[in-house]
């Protein structure tokens, strides 16, 4: 079993692993500037992480964990009705991105070099949302071109909203967050 002190410092190096992609990228990431950051020995990273790959593979393991709580807690409070389920779930993942700033450059990690190895964890990071997308298809029974569209737009709300909130073109708050549960809840009544 790791000492209280080897989880508190694997903890303290994705933490600063966090902030390193988000200054300077996945194809940038230093463990050197991540453990002089923890004012650790650049050896220390290495007791908990193979290499860098596993180092960044951990941090996507974390952040993804992060996520699938805060996907579990809305569920929880969503009832049955796979509807209410996904429209709750795609708030709550803007929230997410936009109050947890620090993820979002990891939720939505790009990297050549680390595509191939990555690809699956970030699937995963998504694959509850998908199941839940698959549901309310079914209870509205949507073909697979209009749900094809549904999806398309519904990501796009989802996405340029970060986008627009992130830039300053339009004021993230309470406010807009209903008006945007409000549009994809009604996307679902429209065929």
């Amino acid at each position: 079993m790791p000492k209280a002190q080897d989880a508190d410092l694997r903890s303290m190096l994705i933490q600063a692993g966090i902030e390193e992609i988000n200054t300077y990228g996945a194809g940038d990431f230093s463990v050197r500037r991540v453990a002089a950051a923890c004012h650790v020995s650049t050896a220390a990273p290495y007791k908990h992480f193979k290499d860098k790959k596993d180092f960044i593979k951990a941090i996507i393991d974390f952040v993804n964990g992060q996520w699938a709580e805060v996907q579990e807690r809305v569920l929880k409070n969503c009832g049955d009705d796979p509807r209410t389920q996904l429209v709750e779930v795609s708030v709550a993942y803007l929230r997410f991105l936009m109050e947890k700033s620090y993820y979002r450059q990891i939720m939505m990690l790009k990297n050549a070099e680390f595509d191939n190895l990555y690809h699956p964890r970030h699937g995963e990071s998504s694959s509850r949302t998908q199941q839940l997308m698959l549901a309310a298809k079914e209870a509205c029974g949507f073909s697979d071109e209009v749900w094809e569209r549904k999806s398309l737009l519904v990501r796009s709300l989802l996405y340029g909203s970060v986008f627009m909130f992130n830039s300053g073109e339009f004021v993230y708050s309470e406010k807009a967050l209903e008006n945007i549960r409000y549009m994809i809840s009604r996307e679902f009544e429209l065929v």
